[in-house]
């Protein structure tokens, strides 16, 4: 397990200081993660690459020479929110475009598309490639739906090389379109990961036993074995993968046996032993066999293995010299370090314009209301992250929680300066965003924010107009995150809440009455879901497994709502007392 921490909740960030301190001639610090302390060629693609942290040395142990220009590195197995891909896309951008790769998870694509069109908007040219090697994750018929695992770095590898070698930004991408679209990984893990602070393992497999096609996130097995010998263990992971191999692949293959934190590399080695025997037998030429961690899980015992099948363009991108705090191949010619002068970061527009004393007086229950949303979900973080492990990876009552506790945080400092009620929740909804990451702080930042377009800053706002923000954000929620009603998702408990609070609205009844029934159904359906099986989002690929629990989204969803509720039915007794 992980033993050294300080504060849980401040891992990511004391890691990213200190890594940055430890490797300051490869990497500077930038909001979001980090960027080249070397000095790029003007005109260059840069490489963006991210994802959660806990996946050392991906993502900001591949920035440097001939590979990332900049890594987003978001919390623990959370994605980077919006606003960190975007400053440090930002960052790293040399006017030749920003090419955009990660690992193809719900969080992930939400971040980064929305980062994307942030950053087209503004005249930066910028295109993605997402990683999809986990055959295990979906059949080959579906394999723009597969996660990515240790596969990115033939990816990442591939578009930083073709920047090098001077490609254009599309020309950048069709190069890691063609790298994804012929590596393939499959993996396996002999026991879970523990985050920090954790006192359990976000899986377990039994003693003995083996869990077969697992995520890199804590993600349970597919599927669950006797241990097998190593060369057992080889002939499973070559069976499976040559299975998938690409239709117009040649005889030339790359192969990475990654390690996922607490397999030792003798046992390793052992292992490739036997593949490479495999490999030649079956008339395959070996390139550059990589043997080591190149993504891994915290501590999880468990190991992949990648085969990137070659061409010839692709033989010679993979020829790129590298040089990177975690990963070194051939010789580069050192570049001129960056001057010592900071990168500017990109920080929000701190000036607030007051809201008249109508606004500031409703924005004071803004406040109360998120209080009361932050007591609830620290009261239930445990539950919330039991759920998720089911089915997901474990985390979604932490991120709950530190998005919740850092929008109380906006809250109280907008309240504070003077702002109305819209500007209270809107800055509320950008610091639980950019917090918790994950799909989750990108729903939650939309949600919230579309609320606090009809709460507004002058005024207070009557109950149809809360009832129009929710609706707003029930719309927004769907369109932005592609779930529907019955996907298994927070959308399940959301269309009924919204429904319901326009439907008590219309009738007639008060805000605190609407709400309360609201909640009800929001209730209601969160618990129905547990009935569902996962369609879209990380639980896709363990639907099964989700039979008979909830959905933590929805789940959380109805707590959140009722505490709201709770609130404002106080509220409303209170202010019956005082005129009676």
């Amino acid at each position: 397990m992980t033993r050294l921490w300080n504060d849980p909740s401040a891992f990511a960030n004391e890691m990213i200081d200190g890594f940055v301190a430890a490797h300051g001639r490869y990497v500077r610090r930038v909001t979001g993660g980090v960027v080249r302390s070397t000095v790029s060629p003007a005109g260059q693609v840069a490489v963006v690459v991210g994802g959660g942290s806990g996946h050392y040395p991906s993502f900001g142990g591949l920035v440097g020479q001939g590979l990332a220009h900049g890594a987003t590195m978001g919390n623990l197995f959370a994605s980077p929110s919006t606003q960190q891909i975007y400053a440090v896309a930002k960052a790293s951008e040399n006017g030749g475009g920003v090419f955009l790769s990660y690992g193809n998870y719900a969080g992930d694509v939400l971040n980064f598309d929305a980062a994307q069109t942030r950053l087209r908007a503004e005249g930066i040219r910028c295109e993605t490639v997402t990683v999809t090697d986990d055959i295990s994750s979906a059949p080959a018929d579906e394999a723009h739906t597969r996660r990515g695992i240790a596969g990115g770095l033939t990816v990442f590898r591939t578009a930083a090389a073709a920047a090098e070698a001077g490609y254009s930004l599309p020309d950048v991408t069709r190069a890691a379109r063609l790298a994804n679209d012929r590596c393939r990984s499959f993996g396996v893990a002999f026991t879970g990961c523990t985050l920090p602070g954790a006192d359990q393992p976000l899986f377990r497999v039994p003693e003995g036993r083996m869990a077969i096609g697992l995520g890199i996130h804590g993600e349970a097995g597919l599927d669950e074995t006797d241990v097998p010998t190593a060369d057992e263990l080889a002939e499973l992971l070559v069976s499976r993968l040559l299975a998938e191999r690409p239709a117009s692949a040649d005889a030339r293959v790359v192969p990475i046996l990654n390690g996922l934190g607490s397999v030792k590399y003798e046992e390793m080695f052992i292992v490739y032993r036997r593949i490479a025997e495999l490999l030649e037998a079956v008339g395959l030429e070996i390139v550059d066999p990589h043997v080591g961690e190149y993504c891994t899980s915290f501590d999880m015992a468990g190991t992949s293995l990648t085969l990137f099948w070659l061409d010839d363009e692709l033989a010679d991108l993979w020829e790129t010299p590298v040089d990177t705090p975690a990963y070194r191949r051939g010789s580069v010619v050192r570049a001129q370090q960056h001057a010592d002068a900071p990168v500017a970061v990109v920080a929000r527009d701190e000036v607030i314009a007051p809201g008249d004393e109508g606004s500031r007086a409703v924005a004071k229950t803004v406040v109360a209301a998120v209080q009361a949303i932050v007591e609830t979900l620290d009261a239930n973080v445990d539950e919330l992250g039991r759920m998720d492990a089911i089915a997901g990876d474990g985390d979604h009552g932490i991120g709950m929680q530190r998005g919740s506790h850092a929008a109380l945080a906006a809250a109280l400092a907008a309240a504070g300066a003077g702002a109305g009620a819209g500007t209270t929740l809107s800055h509320a909804a950008d610091a639980w965003a950019d917090r918790a990451g994950g799909s989750s702080g990108a729903l939650w930042g939309v949600m919230l924010r579309a609320v606090a377009a009809q709460l507004g800053d002058q005024g207070g706002p009557d109950a149809a107009a809360v009832a129009t923000g929710v609706a707003a954000a029930s719309r927004e929620v769907t369109d932005y995150g592609k779930a529907e009603v019955g996907d298994k998702t927070l959308v399940d408990a959301l269309v009924p809440f919204s429904s319901t609070l326009w439907q008590e609205v219309a009738a007639g009844a008060s805000l605190t009455d609407a709400w309360c029934a609201a909640a009800a159904a929001a209730t209601r359906a969160a618990a129905a879901t547990a009935d569902l099986i996962s369609r879209v989002g990380r639980a896709r690929t363990h639907g099964q497994s989700s039979l008979g629990t909830p959905d933590p989204g929805a789940h959380s969803l109805a707590l959140i709502v009722t505490a709201v509720g709770d609130l404002l039915a106080a509220r409303t007794s209170v202010a019956g007392s005082a005129h009676a």
